[in-house]
């Protein structure tokens, strides 16, 4: 039987609650959660790497991860951008959740356009499915797909803290958009 996975566990406060981060020993993010959800980041690890398949060791801010997720909420949106990220899933739902690391700060799309912008436009239902199934949120940021008659549908943290991701990117990226010059 394989050695179990090691995972480096923080955790850390945010404006909208404290959040659990996972990374590996390499420095990958591997999950991010709100720990009013770790039920949930319990049951998405197991079912990534099996029962047995990792252990989970407590670390202060692994790899400098913690520190740049804090630069996020913090108002510097493009901390998260190059972080490494390193999940199991389908091909797919990898697929999937490339696709919303496109996805500018501050801005949305529908489930419909995430499905044409992968190339399955009849894909939508399992797009949606791919998306709630992210086990990296806010930085494979699936607060930013929204319903296609513009409604805030589910988000995994609530709708209030999706309410909250964007408009926290929307005024920071407002206030570091070039001055027009006319």
């Amino acid at each position: 039987m394989p050695e179990p996975l090691n995972l480096l566990t923080d955790r850390f406060d945010t404006p909208i609650g404290e959040m659990i981060i996972v990374a590996d020993h390499d420095g990958n993010l591997r999950a991010v959660e709100w720990t009013d959800h770790e039920e949930r980041l319990q049951k998405s690890l197991r079912l990534h790497y099996g029962r047995n398949g990792f252990e989970l060791e407590p670390s202060n801010n692994p790899s400098g991860l913690s520190d740049v997720m804090k630069r996020y909420f913090e108002g510097e949106l493009s901390a998260i951008n190059e972080l490494p990220v390193r999940t199991a899933g389908t091909p797919f739902q990898r697929e999937v959740w490339r696709a919303l690391r496109e996805i500018p700060h501050g801005t949305t799309v529908s489930y419909g356009k995430l499905a044409i912008q992968i190339g399955r436009p009849n894909a939508v239902r399992a797009v949606g499915l791919a998306n709630g199934s992210n086990p990296i949120g806010v930085v494979v940021p699936c607060h930013r797909v929204i319903g296609s008659n513009g409604s805030l549908t589910g988000y995994g943290g609530g709708i209030e803290r999706k309410r909250w991701l964007l408009e926290h990117e929307n005024k920071h990226r407002a206030a570091h958009l070039p001055l027009k010059l006319t």
